[in-house]
């Protein structure tokens, strides 16, 4: 059996992935309604909505498969990602790549498979649209065509839920979104014990670069920023950007010490894209971190206004001590 390989930006993937926050939500008509349509238009007895996450494919949308996930090893769509068209095994006890795979061997018995990548605005192929049948068949080029004008409402429906869970500017979270998967982060970490961070954090002089370089400068700076974060985080903790120039980090298994450190990492990062880009002003920022207890656990609208709060109280102090 062959193992889908790992598309060379699955960090990134992965944390627009989690910014839709979409992954175990409860099942939702509008994508029913179209892996309904698949089955009858292609008359198979499988379809689905898979989204490929770490470690697992889960199902968005799945009509005739008595299951919500598969471990991502052995699935066929983490094959389909790595391609921009569409993936198709006409028989797959015939393809060398899956004849062992227990998805073949025993139920569901797989022998036809079709995904299209799903792709996020930006091009990020989270998942597909895919048909699976227990017997072989073929596909012809109007069958792909048909499927990928279906994928393509799939990918409206993702757009729509990006629209309001996702930053435009740079591609994190935005404050609904970021509050939906956080609030999933805790429940999980209160129920397993496991600490966390919360960082908030707040540009330094960000009106000051707007007002000497421009409005276009300051929104790459901001997108800079976030680029930062994405390269400095894991694919466990959640970035995003409240609004302005505040972001804020959810760090999963991480003191506050270890929480200082990830902030002084991203001062050097910063400090490193300045030079390499030979930016003419430097990224610099105040934080606010609160440490999450799963013994004392709080919510995640408890932790922003503490990590604001704590935040503010540096940001006083350093003018303070810069006035002097």
């Amino acid at each position: 059996m062959q193992i889908p390989a790992t598309p060379a930006n699955e960090v990134e993937r992965l944390h627009v992935l989690r910014a839709l926050a979409i992954l175990d939500t409860k099942a939702e008509e509008r994508f029913d309604r179209l892996t309904r349509i698949a089955t009858r238009m292609f008359n198979v007895p499988i379809a689905l909505v898979s989204l490929v996450d770490t470690n697992r494919q889960w199902f968005k949308s799945c009509i005739g498969l008595p299951m919500q996930e598969t471990s991502r090893d052995i699935s066929f769509c983490g094959h389909a990602i790595l391609g921009n068209d569409t993936f198709v095994i006409h028989d797959a006890s015939k393809d060398p790549r899956f004849c062992d795979n227990p998805l073949v061997t025993a139920a569901p018995h797989i022998r036809f498979y079709a995904g299209r990548p799903l792709r996020t605005t930006h091009g990020f192929k989270i998942g597909t649209l895919c048909l699976i049948d227990s017997q072989p068949r073929a596909f012809s080029a109007r069958d792909i065509e048909d499927l990928d004008d279906l994928a393509a409402m799939v990918e409206s429906e993702l757009a729509a839920i990006e629209l309001a869970t996702m930053d435009e500017l740079t591609d994190l979270s935005n404050r609904r979104g970021f509050i939906m998967l956080a609030e999933k982060y805790l429940s999980y970490f209160g129920r397993y014990k496991i600490y966390a961070s919360l960082v908030f954090l707040d540009l330094n002089d960000f009106k000051l670069i707007n007002d000497t370089y421009g409005h276009d400068e300051g929104d790459r700076s901001l997108q800079t920023f976030g680029k930062a974060l994405k390269q400095m985080g894991r694919s466990s903790d959640i970035f995003a950007r409240l609004g302005g120039d505040e972001f804020v980090i959810l760090l999963a298994s991480t003191r506050q010490q270890e929480a200082h450190i990830f902030t002084q990492r991203l001062r050097n990062q910063l400090d490193l894209i300045r030079q390499q880009q030979r930016q003419p002003y430097q990224i610099l920022f105040a934080q606010g971190i609160v440490e999450f207890d799963p013994e004392v656990p709080k919510s995640v609208e408890q932790l922003l206004i503490e990590g604001d709060a704590l935040m503010y109280q540096l940001k006083k102090s350093t003018a303070a001590l810069s006035s002097k």
